[in-house]
């Protein structure tokens, strides 16, 4: 079996990401139902009542996981004895530094997993006391650091070996052929968000799941225009992934003087917001985005990445032959 689905207790190696705004309770169970991990995101305004709802509908339907900002707990950590109250599988920490946290997570019986966006950020979890690692590469959507998957990867997986704590990829991972080549790669498993954002399941809005699906992946931008716009005080350095729109053209390298002009730019983005227009509300999403092209069930996600991940492990001893100068053709 593998080391990350036995300490989950869970069918595949595949954890939804607990995206702010996007991962609730409905989604969370949805992939948790068809054997990943499904995982709430919190997001900002959020409360215990609802933060203990949306987790009675994902416990429902088996192990699930919550994800908190680290960088927000340090101001006010009521939200995690909040999520710990729920009785997670997983405790997500994203964004900062997990020390200060890591006794009482496990001292309320919940597993940590740490998001990492370097090699240091890494053995910071590690020493820590991480039951799992998520490397984060820059291809994901949302807040990320500036390493690609691949490389950090090569960075992280030795590091979680040593450490015998399984290395979870996150960034640009949207299908099975993904799926595989990580798992061929060392790692335990796959962190997904992206993908599971546009599904029926997933709480964006319709206009926000619209733009994901037309969207190439050299649509997107890494940007801190939005947190401005929202008043968010994320750190520098985890910009935002998002779709470029006109907000995005208007003012992403102008920050100061977004700045200067902030309550007009916020009352045209929050009226966007409401009429649901995405060209200038935000939609954070992937590099991933060119590869969705439409908005399955969250379970028939989780169905094909599986079943796609199985053909191309079942062809590795062929894939293997290339290194033989073998060019038979590979496609499962």
């Amino acid at each position: 079996m593998n080391p990350l689905c036995d300490l989950l207790g869970i069918s595949h190696p595949l954890l939804q990401a607990p995206m702010a705004g996007a991962a609730h309770g409905r989604l969370a169970a949805a992939v948790s139902a068809a054997g990943g991990l499904g995982m709430v995101g919190v997001h900002a305004g959020a409360d215990a009542s609802w933060l203990a709802a949306q987790a009675d509908e994902a416990r429902a339907a088996g192990p699930f996981g919550i994800g908190l900002l680290l960088w927000r707990l340090a101001d006010d950590d009521a939200m995690l004895d909040a999520a710990l109250r729920t009785r997670p599988t997983l405790l997500a920490l994203s964004f900062g530094d997990p020390t200060p946290y890591v006794s009482r997570v496990h001292a309320a019986g919940a597993l940590l997993a740490v998001q990492v966006q370097d090699a240091a950020g890494a053995v910071q979890a590690l020493e820590a006391g991480a039951d799992v690692l998520v490397a984060q590469g820059t291809e994901a959507g949302g807040h990320t650091g500036g390493v690609a998957t691949l490389p950090l990867l090569q960075q992280v997986l030795p590091l979680g070996e040593r450490a015998a704590v399984p290395v979870v990829a996150a960034g640009g991972i949207a299908t099975g052929r993904a799926l595989a080549g990580v798992l061929t790669m060392g790692a335990h498993g796959v962190w997904v968000g992206t993908r599971f954002a546009a599904t029926r399941e997933g709480a964006l809005s319709d206009g926000a799941k619209r733009r994901i699906v037309a969207a190439d992946a050299t649509d997107t931008v890494l940007t801190h225009v939005f947190d401005l716009v929202q008043e968010a005080p994320w750190p520098d350095p985890f910009p935002g992934r998002a779709l470029r729109n006109r907000t995005t053209e208007r003012w992403h390298g102008r920050e100061d003087e977004l700045a200067s002009r902030l309550p007009q730019v916020q009352a045209t983005f929050r009226a966007a917001l409401e009429r649901d227009d995405r060209d200038v509300a935000h939609v954070y999403a992937g590099q991933a985005s060119g590869v969705v092209d439409d908005l399955p069930s969250a379970g028939a996600v989780v169905a094909d990445l599986v079943d796609e991940a199985r053909r191309w492990l079942a062809r590795a001893t062929t894939l293997a032959g290339d290194l033989d100068g073998d060019d038979r053709g590979v496609n499962p």
